[in-house]
């Protein structure tokens, strides 16, 4: 039987995939942030999972505003590198699990969650982005990724508690995948920042603190988050945090936090990240 072992989240700023290909991890502005990635790194390759359910936001590179799924999941064999304007980065192709996707499908819409199934999808930033900080410059990725996108783009946007709620049912769809399978759930984007408008630059270090905090201690308070509420308080970009409360709700309620960062600010962006274990198997 599959289990959901762990959760991680982190931020997915397009920035950082840059400055990893282009070799500028030392560079004083760069250093401190993939410092903070140096415990994760060795911790997944102590903990390593067949299976990542990457969930992550499209930036137009699969979807545009011809058509905007609310919640989408990758069921295709391989996903290709997106070219986001200046030509896909040269990383490998993300190889899914189309197995697991399609029972996720199955028993997600039947537990009243309407997915689109997407056979075909480029992958941008945020979901290499993740992969990267995590697994580093490798030739293949060392694990299978599910790509789960959520719309948090385009009004409308689903809610921190949908979300939430998502996340319990992609648990319940996991555990009852008849394979021994170590699954991890991956939330990404955010935190606070704001890329337009008068209040361009907007980090808001309170609000990510304590959100970091409730992630651990108090899921259900943050599932409560009116979206006007990020938006007041996290930016108009802060919304993408709903997405960690997918990775959150398909853990179990009481968690070991094993690794936190946060740090201000890459490209405009606050940087959070956080690494929690189950504190049971889940079954």
């Amino acid at each position: 039987m599959a289990r959901i072992t762990a959760g991680v989240s982190m931020s997915h700023v397009p920035a950082i995939g840059a400055a990893l290909d282009g070799g500028r991890v030392s560079e004083p502005y760069w250093a401190p942030l993939f410092k903070g990635f140096e415990f994760s790194k060795r911790w997944i390759d102590a903990n390593p999972p067949d299976v990542v359910i990457l969930v992550f936001n499209d930036h137009a590179s699969a979807f545009s505003l011809e058509m905007i799924p609310t919640f989408a999941i990758g069921c295709a064999e391989r996903f290709a590198i997106a070219d986001e304007g200046w030509g896909p980065r040269r990383i490998p192709p993300v190889i899914g699990h189309p197995e697991l996707a399609g029972h996720i499908a199955q028993s997600v819409i039947q537990q009243d969650f309407d997915l689109t199934i997407v056979n075909r999808m480029d992958v941008d930033h945020g979901l290499t982005v993740p992969l990267s900080l995590m697994f580093g410059q490798s030739a293949q990725w060392p694990c299978r990724v599910i790509p789960f996108a959520v719309n948090v783009i385009q009004f409308p946007q689903p809610s921190g508690n949908r979300c939430f709620q998502l996340g319990k049912a992609i648990r319940r769809a996991v555990a009852s995948f008849d394979e021994e399978l170590n699954v991890q759930v991956w939330g990404t984007g955010g935190m606070s920042h704001q890329l337009q408008g008068p209040r361009a630059g907007l980090i808001n270090k309170e609000f990510d603190r304590i959100f970091l905090d409730q992630m651990v201690t108090d899921p259900e308070a943050l599932a409560r988050i009116p979206l006007i509420d990020y938006m007041r308080e996290a930016g108009s970009e802060g919304v993408e945090l709903v997405m960690w409360l997918i990775m959150r709700g398909a853990l179990d309620s009481a968690v070991r936090e094993i690794h936190r960062f946060y740090h201000v600010p890459a490209s405009n962006t606050a940087v959070g990240h956080l690494i929690l274990e189950n504190s049971t198997s889940c079954s």
